[in-house]
């Protein structure tokens, strides 16, 4: 008996070897970043700098597949179900995982049952964005003209969003509830997609995200507000929205990285290692810097985040009485 258990225990210690040995090789072939939102959104730009940086740090290819639609659940499923070893990864934003399970009965995931969360890379805020070449925002030139206009013609002003229950739809569904008016609501597929709309004046606003930054500058768009409870550092003359007599007004997003639940904890721990290690790097600090705040941190502190905001936006939809039909 004592031999059998001295054989055991020699067995374990050395299936734990192999077992180290093979995490150690991580990443041994090419790694797929799902990412459910178009080419040149906020989600695809700041997955294709990760993935350009790892790449660069582990000598293995990291591949940017574009799986858009349904507010990003059909890439969140496609990664829930992939094997969990660490090779297929969802880049995702945060109302893929905070927003689509408060909304949709048939979600087809859980947000921490079946991902184990990896870390967050940048947070968010959002521009309230209109053409000033739309001609239904002539007289607009501020929120308040913005409400004023709503007021006066009732479900006569238009927002669009990159989807049902983004937290771009969240956004402009608490503006009118703060402000106690009727908008209409036009999902896209996308934030780029919402962003042309806006350009082509299918829609009269929208909570854009940093990537309209450029346009706003250029004077192809104009930005009345930030969400984001204090103004944001790159337009600086744009005020907040709760400076504006909606002083609850703060939401914003976050972009993160999620592998299968099941994926080794030491895969984890060196995926969540080297992203940390490769956004510390002051090039791509600049680069992820144009999309929003860098910021990483621990898995389980990444975890505890998304528990907290789960129960946040169940609020924030509750108060705007927010359904998907």
């Amino acid at each position: 008996m004592k031999r059998l258990c001295n054989w055991l225990a020699a067995a374990g210690a050395a299936m734990s070897l192999i077992t180290v040995a093979a995490h150690a090789a991580y990443p041994s072939e090419p790694v797929k970043f799902v990412v459910g939102f178009s080419p040149g959104s906020t989600i695809d730009t700041v997955a294709r700098i990760v993935g350009d940086a790892l790449s660069a740090r582990t000598g293995q290819s990291v591949v940017v597949e574009n799986k858009t639609g349904a507010n990003g659940m059909i890439a969140a499923r496609a990664v829930a179900q992939a094997a969990a070893d660490g090779y297929t990864i969802l880049v995702s934003n945060s109302s893929s995982i905070t927003v689509n399970p408060l909304l949709y009965k048939d979600l087809g995931y859980h947000p921490l049952k079946d991902f184990a969360p990896v870390t967050t890379v940048v947070e968010v805020p959002f521009v309230l964005t209109i053409n000033p070449n739309n001609s239904r925002m002539r007289d607009v030139g501020s929120v308040q003209d913005l409400i004023a206009q709503a007021r006066a013609k009732p479900a006569s002003v238009s927002y669009g969003s990159a989807g049902n229950g983004n937290l771009m739809h969240l956004a402009g569904a608490q503006l009118a509830t703060m402000a106690d008016v009727q908008m209409l609501h036009v999902p896209y597929r996308g934030a780029a997609p919402m962003e042309a709309g806006l350009l082509a004046n299918e829609v009269d606003f929208g909570f854009d995200t940093l990537s309209g930054v450029p346009l706003i500058k250029a004077g192809k768009l104009k930005a009345l507000a930030v969400s984001t409870a204090n103004r944001w550092h790159d337009l600086p003359e744009v005020p907040a929205v709760a400076e504006l007599g909606y002083p609850d007004f703060d939401i914003s997003f976050w972009v993160g990285i999620f592998a299968p639940a099941g994926t080794p904890p030491a895969i984890v721990k060196q995926l969540n290692e080297a992203i940390a290690d490769v956004v510390s790097d002051p090039a791509v600090r600049q680069r992820l810097a144009l999309q929003g705040r860098p910021l990483t941190q621990s898995p389980e502190a990444f975890r505890t985040k998304i528990g907290d905001e789960l129960k946040q936006n169940e609020a924030l939809i509750q108060r705007a009485n927010i359904k998907i039909d």
